[in-house]
């Protein structure tokens, strides 16, 4: 039942002390899902949020998440930018959110469940066979679970992003993955379909921030529709429900780390259960650990100064508009 992410995520609870609000989402399996929340209580401050684990055999997602988290943690006790820039923003996190799938080293939870297509379907989607969401068996990998019926992980996690992160003004969600291609992507919604979302400006210009900001930056930004599509989105669910509430923009991202490229320099990983998702070399996954904290730190403080990106006029926004077209949809 020892879960070493899950003892070093309440280790790192235990050292935040006050500096973080943290909670227990919910037990399944006899294991807890924490969440925790750090900066302003203002409700309509930006909060940048954090999400791993959604599929228990990366665990490298909640290991990038938890790194992050640790250095924020530091840098609280003596770096005065940082505590200035979380007095008018937040930072939300589920580091790990399938610790039963974790433990058993599946991707699916302990029903069999993959999470990340459990969400309240639309209907409307036009989903890759199989692996963008099936309800043929749960002993078959993609499956989304009974029709209706949402896993309590899944369940945990939109009470959480809903109560804690929907209100502000502007969020970002960042949802950490690996297992797909040889380039880490950043992906952007709809799962669920190939055409355009209603925030496409906003994501192109906040896509050209990062180009001027870390112009040698290693990621790959697309819709998450160029790689396949999915029933069931949860991050497409919570989008459009941000859309329903009205209070602010809301972009939720997947980074999907290119773990080919471990397997390609070391072969012999493959035949291990975790070896497909995760960096079994020490010096790999310290080099992992390491890559994305730049890439953390723009989008929080992309948040901070969301009215850079985020407040386009008709102009801008018509310019950002043509430009993503051309990028991502043609």
């Amino acid at each position: 039942m020892s879960l070493p992410e899950l003892e070093e995520l309440e280790r790192l609870m235990e050292r935040l002390g006050t500096l973080a609000r943290c909670e227990t989402l919910t037990r399944v399996g006899g294991y807890p899902i924490h969440g925790l929340v750090m900066g302003s209580e203002d409700e309509a401050a930006p909060c940048l949020l954090l999400v791993g684990g959604v599929h228990g055999l990366e665990r490298i997602g909640t290991q990038v998440v938890l790194a992050y988290l640790g250095t924020l943690a530091e840098r609280l006790q003596w770096d005065e930018l940082t505590r200035n820039a979380l007095e008018h923003s937040r930072i939300a996190a589920v580091p790990l959110l399938n610790p039963v799938g974790m433990n058993a080293r599946t991707r699916a939870n302990g029903n069999g469940v993959d999470l990340m297509r459990n969400g309240p379907s639309t209907g409307d989607a036009k989903a890759s066979f199989l692996v963008g969401g099936h309800r043929l068996s749960p002993l078959l990998p993609w499956y989304m679970g009974a029709k209706g019926h949402l896993e309590p992980e899944s369940s945990a996690l939109i009470e959480f992003v809903e109560r804690s992160v929907l209100s502000s003004t502007a969020a970002i969600a960042l949802d950490v993955h690996s297992g797909f291609g040889f380039q880490d992507r950043i992906w952007f919604p709809y799962a669920r379909s190939a055409d355009p979302f209603p925030n496409i400006p906003e994501v192109y210009a906040l896509h050209e921030l990062l180009e001027q900001t870390l112009p040698h930056h290693v990621y790959r930004a697309e819709p998450q529709s160029r790689a396949y599509t999915i029933d069931g989105d949860l991050w497409d669910h919570l989008y459009d429900r941000s859309r329903e509430l009205g209070q602010g923009i809301f972009l939720p991202m997947t980074l999907e780390m290119g773990s080919w490229t471990w397997v390609r320099k070391n072969p012999r990983q493959v035949f291990s259960a975790l070896g497909t998702f995760n960096p079994i070399k020490r010096h790999r996954l310290h080099r992992t650990l390491r890559r994305h904290l730049l890439l953390i730190d723009f989008l929080h403080r992309a948040t901070v100064g969301h009215r850079t990106w985020a407040s386009l006029d008709g102009h801008h926004k018509e310019r950002c508009l043509s430009l993503a077209l051309d990028l991502w949809f043609t």
